[in-house]
Order: structure tokens, then C-alpha cells, then sequence
């Protein structure tokens, strides 16, 4: 049984908002982008994309029903002893134990592996990283898909690893764990789409190039079946579980499109929005019998 998630119904709820998200363009070809690391500055995107005004149902009031097996993502209560969220060596160590704790402790997973951590502002000069600065992810996206999801994992835990797990009928997952450095957050807020709204054909395979490897994310082109959420006013002791990829294909969530977007009623005097978000390899050596459960 997962924890239970005390306190998250008393925050009060600010209400859906109609606001455009940006989706890519059904081209042809394969499209690609530069990234951060490769840039030095912003990406680069080499395709076409075009905003998009759509509904973004507001979720704090179900948050406790939420699961990131079912929708894709969740909300958890959780509190960080990590007092300075710039500090890389913190983030790294501390930080991370905590992160891939929690994890373990609601889902159930064998063992926890934070791999990649990505703080983002929208303040004029975005907010700090040891490979640059980063605003946030405009462009709805998913971080990984069903080819790099696995190749990424052996990257992390090791392809034997990976091949001996995934060989024996484990389970691997991808959670990214997204939290608010500071809060309540009042300008661009994260946007996530229920994953069972997303057909698979509007998940769109796109190179991400980096200086010594190019790897693959899902940008997604607008469908009107898709279902969009937020979590108004979330706080430094919330985060948001997102799935990113699941080695499982039997009805669950795998994959959770999501990027920020402008408030309708945004104040451009509000602080900025400042998040971290943290990647993590969930190992499942053994499944639940009959349930393959995360």
C-alpha cells in the first residue's frame, strides 16, 4: 500500500485556465534539436512549432487520487532537509538519497538511481547549472521514448545490468521528480497531459543532440483528445512524480508529456518560478504476481 499524502487537499485551489501550450509540427523527416550542453546557451530546435490554446484542468482538488501508473504523474508531499537547492554537492549527495528514498518507499521499487538533476527559472538569466543556464522546457515533450528509454538505463545502471533485470522478467522504470525550489509557484507552471489522452501516434520521436552522443525524446503534436492538468500554487514541499518511460507495455502509463506555460493572469512582478527536477531509475527485480505493479 503507498503512503498517504496528509495535507495536500489544504491548499486552496486556483481553478482551470485556458492557455496556449507549444506542441511541435507533423513533418517529415526526422527532426532534431541542439541542446543546452551542446549550445552552451538555449536549444536550438530544428523543427516547426505552433502554440496552441487548450484547456489545463486544474488537479489539486483529486491530487490524492492521482497515480503515476494510471494518469502518469502524481502529486507527493515531501520535505527536503536540503536547504540550499543551488548546491551542487548537496543535490548530488544528500538530496539525491532523499529522492530515490522516497521512491523507493512508494513504489515499492528495489533499488533507486538518481542520475541527472536540472534546476530551472524563468528569470531573465534562467537559473544555474554546472553545464549553464536553463529556463524552462516551452515545448511539450516526454524526456524519453520506447528506443532511448533502455539505452539510457544502461548508460546509468550498466548493460548487463539491464539486459540481465529486463532478461529475468523485472522491471525498470524512468520517474523524474519535480519540485519547486521556491514557493508558492505564480509564473509558469509545469503542464502535464493525463497519459491516457495521448495517442501514441502524437508522440513524436526527436534526435536531441549532445556534444558526445545524440539521444531521443517524444515532442508531441497537438490532438484534441488530450487531456491537459496543473497543480495550482505548489510549494517546496510538494513534488510532482512524472513516468518517463517504462519498460512495461501492458495498459499502463509509460510515457507523461509535459512543459511549462503562461498563466492567463500571470504577474510579471511575481517571483520567478524556480524548480529542480531530478531523473531516477527505478529497478524492479521482481514483480508482484499478476500485477507487475509499480
Amino acid at each position: 500500500m503507498r503512503p498517504s499524502n496528509p495535507g495536500l487537499e489544504t491548499t486552496d485551489s486556483a481553478g482551470d485556465v485556458e492557455a496556449p501550450l507549444t506542441f511541435i509540427v507533423r513533418q517529415n523527416g526526422t527532426p532534431y534539436f541542439l541542446s543546452s550542453a551542446l549550445t552552451g546557451g538555449p536549444p536550438e530546435y530544428r523543427f516547426r512549432t505552433e502554440p496552441r490554446s487548450v484547456t489545463i484542468h486544474d488537479v489539486r482538488p483529486e491530487s490524492d487520487r492521482l497515480s503515476v501508473e494510471r494518469e502518469g504523474f502524481e502529486l507527493v508531499r515531501h520535505r527536503t532537509e536540503v536547504d540550499d537547492l543551488y548546491d551542487d554537492e548537496a543535490v548530488a549527495g544528500p538530496y539525491s538519497r532523499e529522492v530515490e528514498a522516497l521512491l523507493c518507499e512508494r513504489t515499492g521499487a528495489s533499488r533507486a538511481v538518481a542520475f541527472d538533476h536540472t534546476r530551472r527559472s524563468d528569470a531573465t538569466d534562467g537559473a544555474a547549472n554546472p553545464d549553464g543556464s536553463r529556463g524552462p522546457a516551452r515545448i511539450v515533450h516526454v524526456d524519453y521514448t520506447e528506443a532511448s528509454g533502455p539505452v539510457r538505463a544502461a548508460d546509468v545502471l550498466g548493460k548487463e545490468t539491464v539486459e540481465r533485470i529486463l532478461g529475468t522478467g523485472g522491471r525498470i522504470a524512468e520517474i523524474n521528480v519535480w519540485r519547486p525550489i521556491a514557493g508558492p509557484v505564480q509564473r509558469s507552471p509545469l503542464a502535464v497531459a493525463d497519459a491516457r489522452s495521448v495517442a501514441r501516434n502524437d508522440l513524436i520521436a526527436t534526435e536531441q543532440k549532445f556534444p558526445d552522443r545524440t539521444g531521443e525524446i517524444y515532442m508531441i503534436a497537438h490532438a484534441p483528445e488530450q487531456r491537459w492538468c496543473w497543480v495550482s500554487g505548489m510549494t517546496r514541499d510538494e513534488t510532482l512524480l512524472l513516468k518517463g518511460w517504462d519498460s512495461l507495455d501492458d495498459g499502463r502509463a509509460r510515457f507523461t508529456p509535459h512543459g511549462s506555460f503562461t498563466l492567463p493572469d500571470q504577474d510579471p512582478e511575481a517571483p520567478p518560478r524556480e524548480s529542480i527536477e531530478t531523473r531516477v531509475y527505478l529497478v524492479f527485480d521482481e514483480q508482484e504476481p499478476g500485477t507487475g505493479r509499480l
